[in-house]
């Protein structure tokens, strides 16, 4: 079965949407998965790979599985290049052509602004098998393009919890560089922060989520002059190279301030305090069903008012029920990989 998504990329998300994803498939299914560095995925998930960043290897790889998983992601979308969309387009045409059935295994879908995507993405749906959106929004988007289909919460949520215990911890930050956020736009995002942890006398640990994207964000912060020196003096820069990690460090947090996706849920899961800051609408649908502040990043902050949301969430964890619920809607898809 081959397994294809944006693996081995050094991402906490991705390697997290693929842990669950080999966890979730009939025990000793043999699979072969796209990756970037090929030899981390090897170690770490104990898998053959092929390199995702060739097309032709991918598709040489194909004429050996007996199967497509597009796993997790948003996958068929425009926002990274229509060349992705290409790429995607041509394994499932490809798959489908050797009559192989394609899998979307908690797919997000889109965006698809222009009318050429929207128009191979209608194109492309009817050949897929079997389908479980992560969102109500991927699915409204599907069946507007003709295709319905059901959906659950990403597959994250169907991460293993752990016990939370960082009632009076550190604060962990889980931000990433964005053209929303350029030079002074980031002072009241830091303001606040360095006023929360200075009140409530905290650490601040950075805990890069993408590890080729966001490990250097501290210290260009600082670089720009835009880290005080109080802040400066409570910041320390960890690493983690699982989910697992990731997990451990999230469990003994009084407060994660999340923008990216995976870092939410992963916190979550672990039982700990969060607020998100929405860089995209996934995010914003992510903190909603949890039911945790999400401040967009599309509009103008005031240091104040965030203060006083993130305060109100130091040392509270989310609602049992809730995280209950999205973990049952994450395990949703599992039954598409049952029949496979």
């Amino acid at each position: 079965m081959l397994l294809c998504g944006y693996y081995g990329e050094h991402n906490l998300g991705d390697d997290a949407l693929l842990e669950v994803l080999l966890a979730q498939l009939p025990a000793a299914t043999p699979v072969l998965v796209t990756a970037h560095d090929q030899p981390l995925v090897q170690q770490r998930f104990g898998v053959a790979t092929v390199d995702r960043r060739s097309l032709a290897a991918v598709l040489g790889a194909l004429g050996r599985c007996r199967a497509l998983v597009l796993g997790g992601g948003s996958l068929l979308q425009e926002a990274t290049s229509f060349n992705s969309l290409l790429y995607y387009a041509a394994l499932i045409t490809a798959a489908r052509l050797q009559g192989k059935p394609v899998v979307l295994w908690g797919q997000g879908l889109g965006p698809l602004r222009r009318r050429r995507s929207r128009w191979l993405v209608r194109g492309l749906l009817p050949l897929v098998t079997s389908v479980c959106w992560r969102d109500p929004a991927s699915a409204e988007l599907a069946a507007a393009l003709g295709r319905p289909g059901d959906h659950g919460a990403d597959p994250v949520w169907a991460s293993a919890p752990v016990p939370w215990g960082g009632r009076g911890q550190a604060i962990v930050i889980c931000w990433r560089p964005t053209p929303l956020l350029q030079g002074a736009a980031w002072t009241p995002w830091l303001e606040a922060l360095d006023r929360l942890a200075t009140e409530a006398d905290r650490a601040v640990l950075w805990l890069p989520f993408h590890q080729d994207q966001d490990t250097d964000l501290l210290a260009q912060l600082q670089a720009q002059g835009l880290i005080s020196a109080s802040l400066g003096q409570r910041s320390r820069l960890l690493a983690a190279d699982t989910p697992q990690q990731a997990k451990a460090i999230f469990a003994h947090a009084a407060l994660v301030l999340s923008m990216r996706l995976h870092g939410l849920i992963l916190a979550a899961v672990s039982g700990a305090p969060c607020a998100a800051l929405s860089y995209d609408p996934k995010v914003q649908a992510a903190a909603e069903a949890l039911g945790c502040p999400c401040q967009s990043l599309d509009h103008p902050a005031n240091a104040s008012d965030l203060l006083a949301l993130w305060r109100g969430q130091l040392g509270h964890p989310p609602d049992p029920a809730r995280l209950a619920l999205l973990r049952s809607q994450g395990l949703r898809h599992a039954a598409l990989l049952d029949s496979l």
